[in-house]
């Protein structure tokens, strides 16, 4: 650290620490212009999601004072409860990715129709399906939310405005994916399909900066299962079996009923995740473009397993589940591999 005239910036309350780490520590500006490859439109794609993120946590951190709690009075394309920052968090991240410029088509949680870019002097190659705030029914008790989001190229033609086949492709033709964590402090972990990459947003700058590589522990990490066993009743004897055998083997049982918090967890700690299909969900409740696909890449690039189970009369992996419409579900299973065999294990035969 450079020393000015005596001057040290200890002596402004600034510690030389903090500065070397700002300076130092790679931007999530400068991975995205160095990871895309010259790919131009990809940064800007990736600037435009990052920023929806920051002006979203602005919003959460400000929801008590600006009186942002509560219900909006409607539902979305699901059938859920919309609250009022489930329609701020949507409006975001809608704006911003119409004024990237490189977008054709739009899937949200919170739009009963797919958004299509119609002038082609502002629409890309890019269609983006997203949940703009995951978790939201926790957001009046101050529990972690987030945003999840998923990335196709179109293989339409550019000539005319993109339809919604550009986008319901199996997950492994997804060229990215990513989810911003709201908490204790907000976060943005993102993949290409090579690697993922956590990054963490310093307020004072306005700058997410880098963390880690996320990888999955090898021995897969903590004793860890994460579901809403309220619902044990209607799953499949693979999975209560597993649940029960978790009970007796010194498992910890932790849910916090955002798939963001509990999938971000399980990277971190190891153990896994389950959103199984039930008697009354016979696909279960989690939306597949925008939480099963997004979630999964992550999840398998991370050195994990993310399976559906017993699906449509197949065990499969998430990422080849053929959607059948923009709100489509599947079932979840995703963790580490000695967790997730675990459960598919109780399939053989069946």
């Amino acid at each position: 650290m450079a020393d000015y005239h005596g001057l040290k910036p200890s002596q402004f309350g600034l510690e030389p620490e903090m500065i070397s780490k700002r300076v130092n520590t790679m931007t999530l500006t400068q991975f995205i212009v160095e990871d895309t490859q010259g790919d131009q439109q990809l940064a800007l794609l990736m600037n435009a999601i990052q920023h929806a993120c920051k002006v979203c946590a602005n919003a959460i951190k400000k929801a008590g004072p600006c009186d942002l709690y509560g219900l909006a009075g409607t539902e979305n394309s699901t059938g859920d409860d919309v609250k009022k920052l489930d329609l701020i968090a949507n409006t975001v991240w809608v704006d911003s990715l119409k004024h990237s410029g490189v977008c054709c088509l739009l899937v949200s949680e919170e739009e009963e129709e797919p958004i299509i870019i119609e002038d082609a002097d502002k629409r890309g190659p890019f269609c983006v399906a997203f949940d703009p705030l995951d978790g939201s029914s926790n957001i009046d008790c101050n529990v972690s939310v987030g945003s999840i989001f998923s990335v196709y190229r179109r293989k339409s033609s550019p000539d005319t405005p993109a339809t919604v086949q550009d986008i319901l492709r199996p997950g492994q033709e997804c060229i990215a994916a990513g989810y911003s964590m709201f908490g204790a402090a907000t976060e943005l972990v993102i993949t290409y399909g090579q690697g993922v990459y956590r990054f963490a947003l310093d307020r004072a700058i306005g700058e997410f900066l880098f963390v880690e590589q996320v990888k999955f522990p090898k021995d897969g990490g903590k004793k860890i299962y994460s579901c809403n066993e309220g619902n044990l009743h209607s799953w499949d004897q693979p999975i209560k079996d597993f649940v029960k055998e978790c009970k007796t083997t010194g498992y910890s049982a932790r849910y916090v009923g955002s798939m963001v918090s509990d999938v971000h967890r399980t990277l971190l700690y190891g153990g896994i995740f389950l959103y199984p299909a039930d008697k009354k969900s016979k696909k279960g409740k989690l939306r597949v473009l925008y939480e099963g696909f997004p979630m999964a890449m992550i999840t398998e690039q991370a050195g994990g397993v993310a399976s559906t189970g017993m699906f449509k009369g197949k065990v499969q992996r998430i990422l080849e589940v053929m959607p059948e419409h923009i709100h489509d579900r599947c079932p979840i299973i995703m963790g580490g591999e000695r967790d997730v065999s675990a459960v598919l294990k109780g399939y053989e035969g069946k």
